[in-house]
């Protein structure tokens, strides 16, 4: 929530329903992990993260995280290591570029698409043919960008935590806002700059972390329901599925019963 922005309930049930989508995400991660696509997605994020900001995780966040989420795949110990030697140059290896596409999908949803590819004209001709099949079309560059915001965000399980306990830690970290009315989690928002500040004080106070990601949250969204749901499902899946998409946001508001249906 954007500070100074009223408290309202149209807001705290998009931002449940923003959870409801990452932990799906999460679910199927482990699955993509079986097969070995979440590997070679994080692989490529440890090689970037080195090369922008050096192999070494206490002085780089956006390693640090990315070698925690190797971990959580259950990624060796060596595979990680030669991945930041690819990013520092201390071994050979494919050069990657981060490229961000902005498009809409059904109904005027409004989507961001971060990518990490070795072929950047064959990776912009695949996504603007998913956008295309999936009734959505890429945009231009700041399109859709401006209905954003950067923000912190994790989950805490509310059979780990109470809410008492959660502000006492979260807020004192530095935690933008702590939202309670998801039936199973807790929501956490920080800035950016305090994300990890906030991530560690909740694991010093031994609060499991269920999901935690610097993410782009929406100012506005748009309901859906029916077919344009399923579509733009559809669409989230195709673009999440390819091994060159790190990361998509979507300003879609979508019931929770369509949302577990279609993850089933």
């Amino acid at each position: 929530m954007d500070p100074g922005r009223p408290k309202s309930v149209k807001i705290i049930v998009e931002m449940s329903g923003h959870s409801r989508w990452a932990g799906i995400k999460h679910k199927k991660g482990l699955a993509d992990a079986k097969r070995g696509k979440l590997w070679t997605k994080i692989v490529r994020e440890i090689a970037i993260a080195a090369k922008i900001g050096g192999g070494h995780p206490d002085a780089n966040p956006r390693l640090r995280k990315a070698m925690d989420d190797a971990r959580d795949a259950n990624m060796p110990a060596d595979n990680i290591k030669k991945a930041i030697q690819r990013g520092t140059g201390e071994l050979p290896g494919v050069s990657y570029e981060e490229l961000v596409y902005e498009g809409y999908g059904p109904s005027g949803v409004a989507l961001i698409v971060e990518v990490t590819t070795d072929n950047k004209n064959r990776t912009a001709g695949e996504i603007r043919r998913t956008f295309s099949q999936h009734g959505g079309n890429l945009g231009e560059t700041g399109s859709v960008g401006w209905m954003f915001s950067s923000k912190g965000l994790m989950t805490v399980e509310k059979s780990k935590a109470t809410e008492d306990q959660l502000m006492t830690v979260a807020l004192d970290a530095g935690a933008e806002d702590i939202q309670s009315e998801d039936p199973d989690v807790f929501e956490v928002t920080t800035q950016p700059a305090d994300f990890e500040k906030v991530k560690k004080a909740l694991e010093t106070a031994q609060i499991p972390v269920a999901s935690a990601e610097v993410t782009m949250l929406p100012k506005t969204y748009v309901k859906l329901t029916g077919a344009s749901a399923g579509q733009m499902l559809s669409l989230m899946n195709a673009l999440e599925d390819h091994d060159d998409v790190k990361n998509v946001y979507a300003n879609f508001d979508i019931p929770k019963e369509i949302i577990e249906a279609a993850s089933k």
